[in-house]
């Protein structure tokens, strides 16, 4: 494929260094845009807004398929920034890739849905009836640790539903948002109708409360941090514009007594390691049956040791280096903290630059970090229980409410725990870490607010009218 273009490039001369955590190495300098160039490309986003949402939806919806094939086309050079920028390992590159498109895809399906109108019973001979009309100009804010999945995850919807969007990318990979930027133009979308933009860290609070105060700006999505997100929350409160919040996690896996044992050891791996537990829905809370905890424990210890920790760019490496050197730190005194409290290391815990060993915990207390806080990195702590009521109580006792699991054979009584389990999402007998296009994915308490996903995420990006008619 040819190298993609764009028709417009900042020329602020602001630029983002990103530092890569495989090596420590300057991997991307890409320019930055200041407050005032983002509030007037919001401004061109809204001159570009009634052309785009007057467009048949079956349109838009031609213009993401073409996307999601631009997207594949790309595969390669986009895959090596994401394993460049975030240590990403190539097998969760080449996900990212392929589930984005999907996203795009399945996500036209529902054009149907944005156009249907429906009928509201009459009354005193007056015909009502709802319909959907697009917002405006939407704003996005993605994160680092999935850029391909959560920021097309930011846009398909908005656009398909007729709403431009500005899509701010993350500082932690720019060379990957950017050439997300550069590919869905070059796939046919304007460059007004969908643009991402790029900030300095430094400055992107204050443009950030800059477009949701700008009077164009009328949704605003964000996926990231609970802290990040309370202050989204609040700047959108001011403003009166309606957030979708997609926050924190600290994933929950249940397995009860009756559980099967080397099912629930694969998926409490998986969960945990996947992407070096840099997932919002990986595992970090495994909550087991005392009868069955230290077989348990021994079955997921015997495969975590057998997970390759290395190069990402090489095929068999099943974990590489976490984001930065600092959240290598950040997880290195999280155990610490957990070990000095009556933890048990039962193993890996070793940390070289950014590169953090796969990490297992027995014996995790309420008193620990590590209990209460996110970890967004590898390691699995373990909280055993006496029964299934405390088992749901621990699983509640967490500020966080994003996804959870629960492993039983007995079906009807998983089911009972699980619908006890304060979640947005919870699987029985599955990986805490899922994603379906078709779902409504999102969370409760800190977790957030709103939902994306399926006909769901219509209802965010769009505005519903009542309209009535009588005869004269």
């Amino acid at each position: 494929m040819g190298a993609l273009t764009t028709d417009w490039e900042p020329k602020s001369g602001h630029t983002i260094e990103r530092v890569s955590p495989v090596d420590g190495k300057v991997v991307s300098t890409v320019a930055a845009l200041d407050r005032e160039t983002c509030s007037r490309l919001a401004m061109r986003a809204a001159a570009a807004f009634p052309e785009w949402s007057s467009t048949p939806t079956a349109k838009r919806a031609d213009r993401l398929l073409a996307v999601a094939d631009t997207l594949e086309a790309h595969g390669d050079e986009l895959c090596t920034a994401m394993v460049q920028e975030i240590g990403a390992p190539i097998a969760w590159a080449r996900h990212n890739v392929s589930f984005s498109a999907e996203i795009l895809r399945e996500v036209t399906t529902y054009a149907d849905d944005v156009d249907k109108i429906e009928a509201i019973p009459d009354r005193r001979g007056i015909i009502s009836c709802t319909q959907r009309t697009a917002c405006g100009v939407c704003l996005g804010i993605a994160p680092w640790n999935a850029p391909l999945i959560l920021g097309v995850r930011s846009l398909a919807a908005p656009l398909l539903c007729g709403n431009t969007v500005l899509l701010k990318g993350s500082e932690f990979a720019p060379r990957t948002y950017q050439l997300l930027g550069k590919l869905l133009n070059n796939a046919g979308i304007p460059a007004n109708v969908a643009r991402v933009i790029l900030t300095q860290a430094e400055e992107s609070e204050a443009i950030v409360e800059a477009l949701v105060a700008s009077p164009v700006v009328r949704r605003v999505n964000f996926t990231g941090s609970t802290r990040v997100g309370r202050k989204v929350a609040e700047i959108c409160a001011k403003h009166l514009k309606r957030p979708l919040l997609e926050l924190g996690g600290q994933s929950t896996m249940v397995v009860l007594e009756d559980a099967d044992l080397d099912f629930a050891a694969e998926a409490a791996t998986t969960g945990a390691y996947r992407n070096q537990g840099q997932i919002c829905m990986s595992t970090e809370r495994l909550i087991v049956s005392e009868a069955v905890a230290d077989e348990l424990i021994a079955r997921i210890e015997a495969t975590r040791k057998k997970l390759v920790l290395g190069n990402p760019e090489a095929p068999e490496t099943d974990v590489g280096p976490v984001v930065s050197f600092e959240a290598a730190g950040r997880l290195s005194a999280l155990i610490s903290d957990a070990v000095s409290n009556g933890a048990v290391l039962v193993g890996g815990g070793g940390v070289r630059d950014a590169y953090f060993e796969p990490t297992l915990l027995d014996q995790v207390e309420p008193d620990m970090r590590v209990y209460r806080e996110e970890v967004f990195g590898p390691i699995l702590s373990v909280t055993r229980v006496a029964n299934d009521q405390e088992a749901v109580t621990v699983a509640n006792d967490s500020e966080y409410g994003l996804a959870a699991s629960v492993f039983g054979t007995d079906l009807a009584h998983a089911k009972a725990v699980a619908g006890q389990i304060h979640s947005g999402i919870c699987h029985i007998n599955r990986s805490t870490v899922d994603d379906n296009p078709h779902a409504p994915f999102g969370g409760v308490k800190s977790s957030g607010y709103g939902r994306f996903g399926g006909k769901w995420a219509i209802d965010e990006f769009t505005e519903l009218r009542w309209i009535t008619s009588a005869a004269t």
